[in-house]
């Protein structure tokens, strides 16, 4: 398929309520409203096609953003092309996800993420810590540098309630993923996640709730699931 196509496609996919929900989150035009179940049916016809993922994200639709972060393989991108991508994300969905996705499976994803998160752009430092995140959920222990991770914890206790509403959320889930993903920090993640409390987030015109860390990492706990590795963090 060609970029014309999978955009032709998309739309047919496109849903007034799906586009209604979306722009409650904070989705910006042009985008159709495509549930993202609905994109992976087209993922599965296009998957591994780089160059098609590189213009995806260049049309500037949103639904088309997000689907080139799943077909994309952030590892076969230059730095400059994922700045680029974090640089003109539109909104949540690519700043905390797609962007994110694909620094992760960069060789550079660190140096990356850590610029990210003293960006004055909040967009771009949600992506810094979203990036920090799914690197503890995606390699093993042995890759990660223990001291440099225990400092964002404390960083994030630190900065948390003074930080720009979505970086906020972001850092939230930063513990939450510290916590899941590293054993040797569970308890410390779960003493910040009490101490920075249940967080105050401008969830946008929904129902969603931030949720609390603490909660969130003693259920994965009670599962035996502490310390366990993805090997993706697309969904």
């Amino acid at each position: 398929m060609n970029l014309q196509e999978v955009l032709d496609e998309l739309q047919t996919y496109g849903n007034e309520t799906t586009k209604r929900t979306y722009m409650h989150h904070g989705a910006v035009e042009p985008f159709w409203g495509v549930k993202v179940s609905d994109m992976k049916i087209i993922l599965k016809k296009i998957k591994n096609n780089q160059e098609l993922a590189m213009q995806l994200y260049d049309s500037g639709i949103s639904d088309a953003m997000y689907l080139a972060g799943l077909v994309a393989n952030g590892a076969k991108m230059s730095k400059e092309k994922i700045k680029s991508w974090a640089e003109n994300a539109k909104w949540y969905m690519h700043s905390e996800y797609t962007v994110p996705w694909v620094a992760s499976e960069h060789p550079d994803a660190l140096e990356l993420a850590l610029a990210w998160i003293d960006s004055e752009m909040e967009s771009l430092a949600t992506s810094g810590w979203c990036t920090l995140a799914a690197l503890v959920v995606m390699k093993q222990d042995s890759e990660l540098d223990m001291d440099l991770f225990k400092h964002l914890l404390s960083r994030v206790e630190k900065e948390i309630h003074q930080a720009p509403n979505r970086v906020r959320y972001a850092m939230n889930s930063f513990v939450i993923a510290l916590g899941s993903g590293i054993s040797s920090l569970t308890h410390e993640a779960i003493a910040v996640g009490v101490n920075n409390g249940k967080l105050m987030v401008d969830m946008g015109n929904t129902a969603c709730k931030v949720p609390y860390a603490p909660d969130y990492i003693k259920k994965v706990m009670d599962a035996g699931k502490v310390g366990a590795k993805r090997k993706t963090v697309k969904c």
